[in-house]
Order: structure tokens, then sequence, then C-alpha cells
């Protein structure tokens, strides 16, 4: 059965996670919903770098669907779109309470699941530059780290975002199929995702 994953997207959201991830969840042969929360109920939007980005739908209209994942791109001023977005906590709030995967990476663990105090026990990680909003005795150095009490996978960075697609894919589906995504890729060989599809 196809996985159904939510990524929002605003004004300002950082490029490389949010199309990283919307990319490798299609190769994975997941139903993406991108939606946008930005106020003004625009789908098109200019991202941290400029690139255009353009959403499926508004967030308000996929607010009562049910996700396998939901993954926060980062990106300060996206973040502090979602920050302020009540629908878009209000779903992964939903989503937490369900025990169903949350996905937060950059700049979202801090400013969006930190500032809501989502998630207060759970062990995460975030950008270097903002690992002050996270509780020390929470905070995690790894550039991935899933919480698998709490079912949370939170990364660091664009630099990262490869890395937390995959464990994406490895938490919804396995070790199998995040080889079937990273083989054809040509990955990094030091990242040794080919190990993915020896077990």
């Amino acid at each position: 059965m196809s996985k159904k994953v939510l990524v929002p997207i605003a004004s300002g959201t950082e490029e490389m996670e949010a199309i990283t991830v919307i990319d490798m969840m299609r190769r994975a042969g997941y139903e993406v919903v991108v939606a946008s929360a930005d106020f003004d109920g625009a789908l098109s939007m200019k991202a941290s770098r400029g690139v255009l980005l353009t959403a499926d739908c508004q967030l308000i209209d996929i607010a009562d669907d049910e996700f396998d994942a939901i993954i926060l791109p980062g990106g300060i001023e996206g973040c502090k779109v979602f920050q302020h977005s009540i629908i878009l906590v209000e779903i992964v709030r939903q989503q937490m309470f369900e025990g169903k995967l949350v996905a937060a990476i950059c700049a979202a663990p801090a400013l969006v699941l930190t500032h809501h105090n989502l998630y207060p026990n759970a062990l995460m990680t975030c950008h270097p530059s903002l690992s002050t909003h996270i509780d020390p005795k929470n905070w995690r150095v790894k550039r991935v780290t899933f919480d698998i009490n709490h079912n949370l996978l939170t990364s660091q960075g664009p630099g990262t975002a490869l890395e937390f697609a995959m464990e994406i894919i490895i938490q919804l589906s396995g070790k199998k199929k995040a080889w079937e995504v990273a083989e054809p890729m040509v990955t990094i060989p030091t990242l040794q995702y080919h190990k993915l599809g020896q077990d």
C-alpha cells in the first residue's frame, strides 16, 4: 500500500530541503501532497534563495486528511510562517498524538516543534546555529536523529537533506525500499547506502 506524505511549504522555505524531500518521496512511490502554509493563500512562492516553489493546494484543503508522515522543511522565514500557522501546528499535533511519523529539518525543530512545546521529551537535532532553542538534555549533535519512542525524525540542514530523506523512507518502508531508491541515484559511496540492500 502506497504511503501518503505531507510537505508544507511557505515563502522563505529552504528549497534544497523541500525539493530533496519531495523528489525522494516520489522516487519511493509515495503520494506527496505539497501544501502552502502562506497566509495569503498563494500556491506559488519564492524560497529562501529565490527559487520558485509551487504547492498543490492550501493547508486548509487537506487539514482533515491522514498522512503516514508530515515532513517540515527548514528555512528561517518559512519556519516563521509555519510557527504562526494554527492549522499546521494542529495538523502536526494530531499526527504526534496518533504516533505517526513527524520529520523536521534545519530550523523547523527549533522554531516550530520546540516553540509550540511539541515533543518536550524527545531527542532531536536542528541547525547548529539554533541549538540553544532545544533543551540541552534533548539536543543531539547527529546529522540525522531518530527518536523511536516519539516517532520523531530530525536533521540539521541542506547538507543533510539526502540523509534525512533516506531515513524517512527507511522508517516508512524499510531498508530494502531505501536501497531501491538510493542505488540508481549513484549516491556517495561513503554514505554506505549500498549496505541497506544487504540487510
